[in-house]
């Protein structure tokens, strides 16, 4: 059975759409959306003024813990998960609080998963299989295995890998 390594954020949550609604419920300002799509990080596309903040909201506690679902992701991450060893990996350490939120997020979410398929880590450069999907290009150049890309608005302009737009994509791919 081959291993497919699945991302959390921006994969299977969606991150920009939390950071935006939050942004948008606490602040008034312009979003620069161009800006977030010129592979830029998501925090470059918020008004200069509180790019500071939007960076610092990625450590509060909750944040990840109330993140929207990926459309699809949760039907085509069950079917997957019934013909493939899956495991979620999330390099979460950077982010503290969000290693107790992003287990309880999936609990919540994907509760056909069970705790020996999360690995919340703080590099992937550590971990093995035959497949990776993964929205950060700097997590696949190490990975031994295929590696897809999961399209992100700060990826968009990322050329080196195999691509997955979105969740009924990869259901083309692995589910056929």
């Amino acid at each position: 059975m081959k291993r497919v390594l699945v991302d959390m954020d921006e994969v299977i949550a969606d991150t920009t759409s939390g950071m935006i609604t939050w942004y948008k419920d606490n602040f008034v300002g312009n979003i620069d959306y161009p800006k977030m799509l010129e592979g830029q990080s998501l925090v470059k596309g918020f008004p200069e003024e509180h790019q500071k903040i939007v960076r610092q909201q990625l450590f509060e506690p909750g944040f990840f813990r109330n993140l929207p679902v990926m459309p699809n992701s949760i039907e085509v991450i069950n079917e997957m998960n019934k013909r493939y060893e899956l495991f979620i990996v999330s390099a979460a350490t950077e982010f503290p609080n969000s290693l107790k939120e992003k287990f309880d997020w999936l609990e919540e979410h994907f509760p056909f998963l069970n705790w020996q398929q999360v690995v919340l880590c703080g590099t992937k450069k550590i971990m093995h299989g035959d497949i990776m999907i993964d929205d950060h290009a700097r997590h696949l150049t190490h990975f031994n295995g295929k590696a897809y890309l999961f399209s992100a608005p700060h990826n968009l302009n990322e050329n080196h890998f195999e691509r997955i737009k979105d969740w009924q994509h990869a259901a083309e791919i692995f589910l056929k």
